[in-house]
């Protein structure tokens, strides 16, 4: 009868120790994956950027995935985003006013 018991201890002790690892591996992952910047100035406590009003064109497209080449202009890094993660994100076009007569 002690070796059943010494069995049910030991089975015990295996499941909390698989229990805390599956937790402790599943939670690290959470908070990965809520991360949203993997790449763009990962040495700046913030990112930011300037871009003069002069610079731009008639429409101008912005980065809102963080995947962009050309960050902070959009490439198209989105559509594989999208793709993969089932997301709808797309850039920030920015229209230069014209003024009509």
């Amino acid at each position: 009868m002690s070796e059943g018991r010494e069995y049910l201890r030991v089975l015990a002790l295996a499941g909390a120790v698989g229990a805390a690892a599956f937790i402790g591996v599943w939670g690290a992952r959470k908070l990965q994956s809520g991360r949203i910047n993997h790449k763009i100035c990962k040495n700046e406590a913030k990112v930011t950027n300037t871009v003069d009003i002069e610079d731009l064109g008639d429409v101008t497209a912005f980065c809102r995935c963080w995947n962009s080449a050309k960050f902070p202009y959009c490439d198209g890094s989105h559509n594989k985003h999208n793709k993969f993660t089932g997301d709808n994100v797309g850039p920030l076009l920015v229209n230069r006013k014209t003024e009509t007569s």
